[in-house]
């Protein structure tokens, strides 16, 4: 091949739908080629003529109109256009013309016709949309891992174990043994048929049994752990794992309904999830100090760009990284309940933001609170708690979670009161919104009871989902807030970037593309009473009451995931790379996949904006 045409095929092999094809096929299209040069302002296509070509911008650049003269798109370094005419009877629908001097590459319509009927993922790239697009290529992605695709069921190999709840510790002991399992199943037997009770493990008969020296008559009843956390059989195995990391259990009964068809057990998952998020959990619980717990964090990172390597989606690397989080924190707790002493009256450690919201990445801070029970006394009780939050906050920024730069710690005694203060705290918020108020208490509509009286949290959840869908001056406010962050994308979609400072020539992927999509995600979810803290959940109860059309949650989720998985590969690559990692990214260091694509995302969120702004009536204040 001649060296102009390898030019031509290297540089076609970057950009998408070609970057994905056949060695034969990229030929067969450089083979036919003609190259042209369009001067600035030149007409290259006029509606209604006839056109036989598809165009590909080599370098340069081209506008695109509608037929009302209307400017529909901006096509640049590797993009095509002409497409929409060639499938519809050949002739131009979309005129184009030269904003720079552009030199393009004319591929035929034979050779287009040829591609289009042999090569499904060309075909899918010409026929549909920017959005659907984006759809198609997380599709291809998510195929290539199998924590995401196999249901939990598959790890089931055999029938449960089970015995009535009513059997002798030793008993079931032997049953365990015969059967060669960790986990026995305790049954109910005193209905119509059989219910799960309880489950029993080989932990529990060491920690509770044999440790304690009970007799081998002693009722099984009286060790086994109840309220059982269950999964169902249609789980996916990535989210059976999320459930293990979320709620720090090794083994979780499959249900089909209200029958057990078996237990999945934490090395059952770890067989398919081999960058151990789950050991390293296990591992958290077993430090004994705040120094052991600092020489394992280490390993956070590893285990990140692990799963990144592994291609999981950004739901399950965020969950594992809240999970893992969350352990770090529970185990400080632990630690300092031990230094201190048991609490003087009971409490709920509360975490928040990305964390709640099981979104958390390796560059983070730690957001949290402490909320008490209402006999708490300042003068009696809060040196404990001060003293508990200051050991949990700094063993945190030990292991790597710095501190919040905004005071947003439990260490602040604003964030460190009874449960009704709490309480007037978010129906001030909500009954008497103040943009500024809102602005600064944002993060608290993301929340999750973590330790202690967890059900504390689950109070003000309550008071939030029944009192947010109710207040449309709140719903208003905190939708123009969500409008101050806008994605960095120009009207001609460019991307937009910062100007000054040391992240010059960049744009930040968090505060301009993650951050404005949950904030509005965050909007819609309360306006519709959900409950939900994760994003991607929240989508899934907004979709339940119909506020938006299916196609828009659509959007909205591939918008998201895209965006997070090209934060999380440029903070893995910079790991990899021995450098610190960060959200800030430029355009050259993206691949043109990722380019392309980002695009496709951001101009998501800038529509998904403008129907915010519309549905609760909201206007920004202003743009970061």
């Amino acid at each position: 091949m001649q060296a102009e045409l390898i030019d031509i095929r290297n540089h076609m092999a970057q950009h998408p739908p070609f970057d994905e094809m056949t060695e034969e096929l990229l030929d067969k299209v450089v083979g036919g080629i003609e190259v042209v040069y369009f001067k600035a302002g030149t007409q290259i296509l006029e509606f209604g003529d006839q056109n036989i070509w598809l165009y590909y911008v080599r370098s340069g650049a081209v506008e695109i109109y509608r037929r009302s003269g209307e400017l529909y798109n901006r096509i640049s370094e590797g993009g095509i256009f002409g497409q929409f005419g060639l499938l519809m009877h050949k002739k131009v629908r979309f005129p184009a013309k030269a904003l720079e001097d552009t030199l393009i590459y004319k591929i035929p319509d034979e050779i287009f016709q040829y591609l289009w009927e042999n090569d499904e993922d060309f075909a899918d790239f010409v026929e549909i949309e920017d959005r659907s697009r984006l759809r198609s290529a997380l599709s291809r992605r998510e195929k290539s891992n199998e924590l995401m695709t196999s249901k939990v069921i598959r790890l089931v190999s055999r029938e449960p174990i089970s015995a009535p709840c009513t059997v002798r510790l030793q008993e079931a002991a032997r049953i365990m043994t015969d059967n060669g399992v960790s986990a026995l199943l305790l049954m109910d037997e005193g209905g119509e048929k059989p219910l799960l009770k309880g489950i029993i493990t080989d932990r529990d008969l060491r920690t509770r049994a044999l440790s304690e020296a009970l007799p081998s008559e002693t009722p099984i009843s009286d060790i086994m752990s109840e309220g059982l956390i269950t999964i169902p059989s249609s789980m996916f195995i990535f989210e059976a794992m999320l459930t293990m990391l979320h709620n720090n259990v090794h083994h979780l009964p499959v249900m089909d309904r209200d029958e057990v068809r078996g237990v999945v057990a934490l090395s059952d998952i770890v067989k398919y999830e081999s960058q151990s998020s789950l050991y390293l959990v296990s591992n958290i619980y077993h430090q004994q100090d705040v120094k052991g717990l600092k020489k394992i964090s280490r390993d956070v990172r590893d285990s990140f760009v692990r799963m990144v390597n592994e291609d999981a989606n950004s739901h399950m690397i965020g969950s594992a990284m809240a999970g893992i989080g969350r352990s770090f924190t529970q185990r400080l707790l632990e630690l300092g309940e031990e230094k201190l002493g048991p609490p003087p009256v009971p409490y709920c450690f509360m975490a928040l933001g990305s964390m709640a919201r099981d979104e958390q990445l390796v560059v983070t801070d730690q957001d949290n609170a402490m909320i008490l029970d209402d006999s708490f006394v300042p003068e009696q009780h809060d040196e404990y708690f001060l003293a508990l939050a200051k050991f949990v906050s700094d063993g945190l920024a030990e292991c790597g979670y710095t501190y919040c730069t905004g005071d947003i710690m439990a260490t602040n005694q604003k964030w460190r009161q009874p449960l009704r203060v709490w309480k007037d705290y978010f129906a001030d918020w909500i009954d008497n919104p103040k943009a500024q108020a809102l602005l600064n208490s944002n993060i608290f509509f993301d929340l999750d009871g973590i330790y202690g009286q967890t059900e504390f949290a689950e109070q003000l959840k309550t008071l939030v989902a029944d009192k947010a869908s109710n207040s449309q001056r709140f719903l208003s406010l905190l939708a123009r807030n969500a409008l101050n962050r806008t994605p960095p994308i120009g009207f001609f979609r460019t991307f937009v970037l910062e100007e000054d400072g040391k992240q010059q020539k960049t744009f930040n992927l968090k505060r301009r593309g993650t951050a404005p999509l949950s904030d509005l995600i965050r909007v819609h979810a309360l306006a519709c009473g959900s409950r939900a803290q994760n994003s991607f959940e929240r989508l899934k109860a907004i979709g339940n009451t119909k506020l938006l059309l299916d196609d828009d949650l659509g959007n909205l989720r591939d918008a998201l995931e895209f965006i997070s998985i090209v934060r999380i590969r440029h903070q893995a690559l910079a790991i990899e790379a021995g450098r610190e990692p960060d959200n800030n990214v430029r355009p050259e260091d993206l691949s043109p996949f990722e380019r392309s694509h980002l695009k496709d995302a951001f101009q998501v969120v800038s529509n998904a904006q403008k129907f915010l702004r519309f549905r609760y009536n909201a206007q920004a204040t202003r743009n970061v």
